[in-house]
């Protein structure tokens, strides 16, 4: 049975059909459950809802979206390896960081309180003479 919005959900009845016809709804449920998996399956895949939006405004007007998605999935995959090289690079500062920590002995002398200095603020996180970071 078609759901109306505009009508303020759905009834029973062959009333209530020719209301929501009459009030512009459509009773294309298998069209709309297309729709709706075609809609999360894109954003399963990352797109948002606005170049969702964009793919299913060409099909709508009869044009073929295909070269359009395929730029989309071009362009997230690339953001997705360009944030997984990030996250690399995080997870490797992130364990230095740690083995650092584990390091008690070594860093004691440069991190005691008594003889810090504004200088030495941040020295845990701050990567070790030659370990290839800037310095």
């Amino acid at each position: 049975m078609a759901v109306c919005p505009r009508l303020g959900g759905g009834a029973v009845g062959e009333e209530v059909h020719r209301v929501a016809a009459d009030a512009g709804c459509r009773d294309d449920s298998e069209q709309a459950t297309t729709r709706l998996s075609f809609v999360r399956d894109s954003q399963a895949a990352g797109l948002t809802l606005a170049e969702i939006r964009s793919v299913l405004a060409l099909r709508d007007s009869g044009q073929a979206p295909c070269m359009e998605v395929g730029t989309l999935i071009e362009r997230h995959l690339a953001d997705i390896e360009c944030r997984m090289s990030e996250l690399r690079a995080a997870r490797a500062a992130l364990r230095e960081a740690r083995a650092a920590l584990r390091e008690p002995a070594r860093r004691a002398v440069a991190t005691d309180p008594d003889r810090c200095t504004d200088g030495d603020i941040g020295t845990v996180l701050a990567r070790p003479a030659g370990s290839g970071g800037t310095e």
